[in-house]
């Protein structure tokens, strides 16, 4: 892969009458153009935030212990798939947190995710 551009990215934010600088910079494979460049790195963040964040915080799954063999990547499987089962219910109103916990708790609601 070749190294096309460099993209360098400022985010102001204000806070409590204090601003802050930050400057991320990227290497692409992306031609320089400034709208694909901005496309491509929302799109990662978006994937950080709504996948990785939530099997995280949800999961807690930077704190797996999980080491030896392929049980690292059998779980991560496994966490994915019940993100997606957690993510396609909308037989009730909260949060991925609550409905995990739900699942735990209630067997019948466990078997409904399941069947979905």
């Amino acid at each position: 892969m070749a190294i096309n551009s460099v993209v360098c990215v400022e985010s102001r934010r204000t806070l409590k009458g204090q601003t802050s600088i930050e400057k991320r910079y990227y290497l692409s494979s992306l031609p320089c153009d400034a709208k694909r460049a901005v496309h491509a790195i929302r799109s990662h963040w978006s994937v950080e935030n709504n996948l990785h964040w939530v099997l995280d915080m949800t999961f807690r799954e930077d704190e797996s212990r999980i080491r030896k063999g392929h049980g690292q990547a059998n779980w991560v499987t496994l966490r994915h798939i019940a993100l997606n089962l957690l993510k396609l219910d909308t037989s009730i109103k909260a949060s991925i947190k609550v409905k995990r916990k739900r699942a735990g708790w209630d067997n019948d609601y466990l078997l409904h995710l399941l069947k979905t």
